[in-house]
């Protein structure tokens, strides 16, 4: 579970941000995961709840905001959100695709408080 390992470095960036503010705690931290990250949602949530026991984040919560795959395909130039992972263009039947979005794991937000 490598989930475990993507919170353990973003707690680092959560107690360095909060020192740099001087946060007394930190209130909620969102997170953007793409379909095709490789992380799954559910598992980061867990270990998020597990690893901030004890934290200055132990009462905040963690928004986890799913991005689809979304692709453009370089025939025919027509860009589709793909459901599954068959790469083959829905407009032509091409393979030559390129990945726009889907593949992103950030963090977008930190709300605390000072």
């Amino acid at each position: 579970m490598h989930e475990l390992s993507i919170i353990a470095s973003l707690f680092e960036i959560l107690q360095e941000k909060a020192q740099e503010q001087k946060a007394t705690k930190i209130i909620l931290v969102k997170l953007k995961v793409g379909k095709l990250s490789g992380v799954v949602p559910e598992f980061l949530q867990t270990a998020f709840d597990l690893y901030k026991k004890d934290t200055i984040a132990a009462d905040s919560t963690i928004e986890i905001e799913a991005v689809p795959l979304k692709i453009r395909c370089r025939k025919c130039r027509a860009e589709v959100l793909q459901d599954d992972f068959v790469f083959i263009c829905p407009a032509c039947g091409s393979t030559e695709l390129e990945t726009l979005e889907g593949t992103e794991l950030f963090l977008e937000k930190i709300d605390l408080e000072i």
